[in-house]
């Protein structure tokens, strides 16, 4: 989304001010909501329709008819394609293309505010029709909010709700004692379960065939303590089932070379690897702090 915004009469209001502060965030979010919808404030409100990936946002006070408050919406889109392609917009990577739109912007401002009323292709009648058809989604800042919060990773999803890759950008909890202790025990075991199974590889073909599958489990061991390590220290989707296919591979393995390990070291590996699985779960995501520049 390329913000572009014309400005508003009544620049001292300050929740004027304070609904232009929100136009950019309600820009990231509007992805996540139906094509026409209506933010609501105290005597602002925010409207917003979307159409071939652009969208229009416009803020309004709260006694205006809706169905004005999408006129304007409506003929501001007639103005935009008639001005752009759709080629101009897909190719557009910052707004600057779009600056002589101002100018657009503001004489259609001044048709409303002086007519009161559509100024092009759409009669109010029309969209009163079509809204009672598809009505506007109504929705609150909070839930703007909340929509961007999950869709940049910050915010933990509702149960049942899902979450879309956000790996990137994503920030977790600091690493705790425990938690710097259970990387330290699993680079031992990894360290260990690199030197036996190189150790092992050594004689495999020369002396026994049947070890081969010995150096497997060695070396597939190895493999998951990194991973364990790599899921304690880096935010992944699909933490929960890949903490646990690691710790159930590293018991398998563990389990198949009884006969190369006593009971002591086979516990000992199979508990790094279980509080490695609880740090991993318990270690979230960190809170998104509040940010007001724009």
């Amino acid at each position: 989304m390329l913000p572009r915004h014309s400005s508003t009469d009544f620049e001292h209001n300050p929740e004027l001010q304070e609904r232009k502060h929100q136009l950019r965030t309600i820009s990231k979010a509007l992805a996540r909501f139906p094509n026409r919808g209506t933010v609501k404030g105290q005597q602002l409100d925010v409207y917003f329709s979307s159409s071939e990936g652009v969208s229009y946002m416009t803020v309004c006070h709260c006694s205006l008819p809706v169905a004005k408050a999408f006129c304007f919406l409506e003929d501001l889109r007639w103005e935009f394609t008639a001005c752009f392609s759709s080629a101009d917009v897909s190719l557009a990577v910052r707004p600057y293309p779009f600056l002589e739109f101002d100018s657009t912007i503001q004489k259609l401002k001044q048709q409303y505010n002086q007519h009161g009323g559509p100024a092009l292709e759409v009669t109010l009648a029309e969209v009163q029709d079509d809204l009672k058809i598809h009505p506007p989604q109504v929705v609150t800042f909070e839930e703007v909010e909340l929509s961007n919060g999950i869709g940049n990773g910050h915010v933990e999803p509702a149960s049942g709700s899902v979450l879309i890759d956000a790996g990137q950008n994503v920030r977790l909890e600091p690493v705790t004692a425990p938690g710097v202790l259970s990387l330290v025990l699993n680079i031992v075991c990894a360290s260990l379960n690199l030197i036996r199974g190189v150790h092992l590889f050594e004689y495999t073909f020369q002396d026994d065939n049947d070890s081969f599958w010995n150096v497997v489990a060695f070396f597939l061991a190895f493999v998951c303590c990194i991973c364990q390590c790599h899921l304690y220290v880096f935010h992944s989707s699909l933490k929960k089932q890949k903490s646990f296919v690691l710790l159930s591979v590293i018991v398998l393995c563990n389990v198949y070379l009884l006969g190369l390990r006593n009971w002591w070291q086979l516990l000992f590996h199979i508990s790094v690897s279980s509080l490695s699985t609880v740090l991993i779960l318990s270690r979230r995501l960190q809170d998104k702090v509040n940010d007001c520049g724009v």
